[in-house]
């Protein structure tokens, strides 16, 4: 069924746009939990509640279901009871048919609002552009759930009628109660948190009074204002009055005015322009309303009239330069505003948009020029026309600048240091000039680079903070300074200021270059450390399957090369080098170079070798001794007249004798022996000469 009425909303000081919380009007939280927010009021011999659900949708289906409404008596006469008591209040709460709405919504536009909110086919915002329109149709149960809150937080008897307010009659003095509003939405459907608030009966307090209200009084016009959100949570709009004579006071606001832009902190303040006649007093005040539609008391009074503002504004055109500190400075100001003004003021600053001092009083309405004898090198003029009415008109500002072509002196006594988080601190004496405009600051890393600039603009200060990086090669950093005067003329380079940083970076690494294995001893060569402030080059080595690492050789000169002859055959070694700086840093070691140191020595011959020919056994039997516990074999060799010495035979270390079968009668045979070490070290060769 379509309600058989339009509705037609003019909302002053509304931004559509807003997102809030309902009653509470706290920013919404981006979150997918649904709640119904709470608040009651303590009256005589009853209880007020309000409550809203936090999303639109929810708002929908609750209009459908309604709420439950509970009560739990907590405690009595001060006494905690043992177990609440419990009463349901309303067992299902929600907005009242349509038809009767019919019968109000003529007489009461706030039910129209709501009823086109609740029931309408459409909802609209007349009086929008095209692109708001759009926006309108596409969120439409958003701005049906948007403007029923807002109207119901402006009439708490339609809030009731809409299924957001209820009143307890029932309530007992000496009392503390806990109000639970629930959901009768199925949870299968929607999930919607109950609200619940705690009260006392005794706890009835009386509405504040509005703060922070105050009047701009213009030419024909009054800028009320006051801070909104510092009572938001007792007013959702005000009531505006003005009076005449601070006697009577009249409405100016037939309804009630409010913002909906609270949601946005940065601006606090709710605004509303009134037009008055000039030269007349008016006074103002300001009343709240309550979402319960309780009205609070008034405002503190402001007062005030308004004033012509003055048609015609002087212009400064021309400059005449007398001498360096005299100009003769002229303004054009039409003659028919001479009568309107009590004179001229020359208001001067060193800044554009600094505060102007005026330093010329009651200069004459028909006066066009005046001269000023106390010129800076460089300064702003305005000219005021001062009003008889109070409002002054001032002209734009006027540069003047008395020709200067003088440099400062350059800058002396710098002076610095640079900490161990590299903040570098630099000062140095200030210039004594007095159109001194400030100093610009020089770094470099290297003295025979260019300086670079640090500061866009003149630092005003004879002081600099700068930060450098302490882990790079560069040990120094080097400054300079200029002064800068007002006309830009720029003085010769200071001094340069040479800082050392606090040494955190240890030196680079050696390298090594090459190695040999030669008379029994292990030669190294290496690159040394590139770094400026090397001080000593350490060589640490390390014999395998040990852990700790020895010194073996440090120099503080420049010598890359080391023999070392402490080392034993037969031994792996490992090597590293270290270079040290003036701060006792110490680099990373260089990659390390690993060697093994072979066995070359030649052990003593076998003695007590010996060859028998035995002609029982036909063999020749060799026998011999040798006492050295590492012995693996024996290697045997054999050679005749007829065949080359050979190997013959290999035996175990613990043998001491061999019988050889492999004989011929009548000829001469020469042995030889050798031991063969576990180290895979050898013994001289032994031979023995035999007939047979």
């Amino acid at each position: 069924m379509k309600p058989k009425f339009l509705m037609f909303l003019i909302l002053t000081a509304i931004n559509l746009g807003f997102a809030q919380n309902p009653l509470t009007k706290e920013p919404k939280i981006a979150e997918n939990k649904l709640e119904i927010k709470v608040l009651t009021r303590v009256q005589k011999d009853k209880i007020l509640l309000r409550w809203a659900v936090t999303d639109a949708m929810a708002w929908k289906k609750l209009n459908k279901y309604g709420y439950l409404v509970e009560r739990f008596t907590i405690a009595r006469n001060n006494k905690t009871l043992s177990s609440p008591e419990k009463v349901v209040l309303a067992k299902q709460i929600k907005p009242e048919p349509l038809a009767s709405w019919e019968t109000i919504i003529d007489t009461n536009e706030n039910a129209a609002i709501i009823a086109q909110a609740l029931y309408g086919e459409e909802f609209s915002v007349n009086g929008t552009d095209n692109l708001q329109s759009i926006i309108n149709l596409s969120e439409e149960t958003e701005q049906r759930f948007t403007f029923a809150l807002y109207t119901a937080d402006k009439d708490f008897e339609i809030a009731k009628k809409a299924g957001l307010g209820f009143e307890d009659t029932t309530i007992k003095e000496n009392e503390k109660y806990l109000y639970r509003i629930s959901s009768n939405v199925p949870k299968e459907e929607l999930d919607i948190d109950y609200g619940g608030v705690f009260i006392d009966t005794k706890e009835v307090e009386t509405l504040p009074k509005p703060m922070d209200f105050s009047g701009n009084f213009t030419d024909n016009s009054t800028m009320l204002s006051w801070n909104f959100n510092i009572l938001a949570h007792a007013y959702g709009s005000y009531y505006i009055e003005r009076s005449e004579d601070k006697k009577i006071f009249k409405r100016i606001t037939n309804k009630p005015y409010t913002s909906l832009n609270q949601e946005n902190t940065n601006n606090n303040r709710i605004f509303y322009v009134d037009t008055i006649a000039n030269n007349k007093e008016y006074s103002y005040r300001i009343q709240g309303i309550s979402v319960f539609g309780e009205l609070g008391p008034y405002s503190e009074i402001v007062s005030g009239k308004g004033k012509s503002l003055l048609k015609y504004v002087p212009h400064l055109t021309v400059q005449e330069f007398k001498d360096d500190t005299t100009v003769n400075l002229i303004w054009e100001f039409p003659e028919e505003g001479d009568e309107e003004i009590t004179g001229f003021e020359l208001n001067r600053s060193d800044k554009e948009d600094n505060n102007y001092v005026t330093v010329v009083k009651n200069i004459s309405p028909k006066a066009r020029n005046i001269i000023y004898n106390k010129l800076n090198p460089s300064n702003y003029f305005t000219i005021t026309a001062v009003s008889k009415q109070g409002n002054s008109r001032t002209s734009f500002p006027m540069l003047v600048q008395p020709v200067d072509s003088i440099p400062p002196s350059k800058p002396v006594g710098l002076k610095g240091t640079i900490d161990s988080l590299g903040v570098v601190k630099i000062l140095w004496e200030t210039n004594n000039e007095k159109d001194l405009l400030g100093y610009r600051i020089y770094k470099a890393y290297n003295a025979s680079e260019e300086y670079s600039q640090l500061t866009v603009s003149p630092n005003e200060k004879n002081t600099f903070e700068d930060k450098v990086i302490l882990k790079t090669l560069n040990s120094k950093v080097y400054y300079k300074v200029i002064a800068v005067d007002y006309r830009y003329n720029m003085s010769e380079f200071s001094e340069p200021l040479v800082l050392k940083k606090p040494d955190i970076i240890p030196p680079a690494s050696p390298v090594f270059s090459k190695y040999e294995i030669k008379e029994g001893g292990v030669f190294l060569e290496w690159f040394n450390s590139q770094s400026e402030d090397v001080a000593v080059h350490q060589l640490y080595r390390q014999q395998k399957d040990q852990k700790e690492w020895k010194l073996v050789y440090e120099t503080k000169n420049k010598e890359e090369q080391f023999q070392d002859k402490s080392v034993e055959e037969g031994n792996i070694y490992t090597y590293a080098i270290f270079a040290k700086d003036d701060s006792n840093l110490q680099s990373l070691p260089s990659p390390n170079l690993s060697t093994f140191v072979p066995l070359n020595g030649v052990m003593e011959a076998i003695k007590g070798f010996f060859a028998q020919a035995n002609k029982t056994t036909n063999t020749i039997d060799l026998s011999w001794s040798y006492s050295n516990p590492q012995v693996d074999s024996f290697e045997i060799y054999k050679a005749s007249e007829k065949d080359a010495l050979q190997l013959i035979q290999i035996v175990d270390g613990k043998k001491r004798q061999l019988s050889d079968p492999t004989i011929t009668i009548n000829t001469n045979y020469k042995y030889g022996i050798r031991a063969i070490f576990k180290d895979g070290r050898m013994s001289k060769m032994d031979f023995y000469t035999v007939k047979f």
